[in-house]
């Protein structure tokens, strides 16, 4: 069971805002990515591949913190502390509808990333089930 996001910054999630996601390294290191992300009614999705650094980190150690910054108003953010489930079925997809999202482009491969690196990458949906969220000081 997920902690729900509050309303007050349920546009943080829904409008193309980049998070920080943080995972942690097999030495116990802190490991941090810029990434897209959008919100499915329960949780915070991400999507990577299973082969990068964030994929291979969360597949050992689920515990991660996202954090979302308005960048209209960098006093108000929301932070995410919780645990990753991974899905495969639809992540191609679901990649190619956060492109959109996020750019002008239809499609992640062929535009955002080289075609040829598809067949080389497993694609995953990191599906974040909320344990603990921090609001900015305004709304905490």
């Amino acid at each position: 069971m997920s902690t729900s996001i509050p309303e007050s910054h349920l546009d943080l999630l829904t409008r193309p805002i980049h998070g920080v996601l943080t995972t942690m390294m097999p030495d116990g290191q802190p490991q941090s990515s810029l990434v897209w992300c959008d919100y499915d009614g329960e949780c915070v999705r991400v999507n990577t591949s299973r082969e990068r650094q964030k994929g291979k980190n969360m597949q050992v150690n689920p515990k991660v913190s996202l954090l979302v910054v308005d960048p209209e108003n960098t006093g108000r953010f929301i932070q995410i502390r919780g645990e990753v489930e991974i899905i495969e079925a639809g992540a191609l997809e679901h990649l190619d509808e956060i492109t959109r999202q996020y750019t002008s482009y239809p499609q992640y491969y062929g535009y955002v990333f080289p075609p040829e690196k598809r067949e080389r990458e497993t694609r995953i949906i990191c599906r974040i089930h909320a344990k603990k969220i921090t609001l900015d000081a305004i709304h905490s």
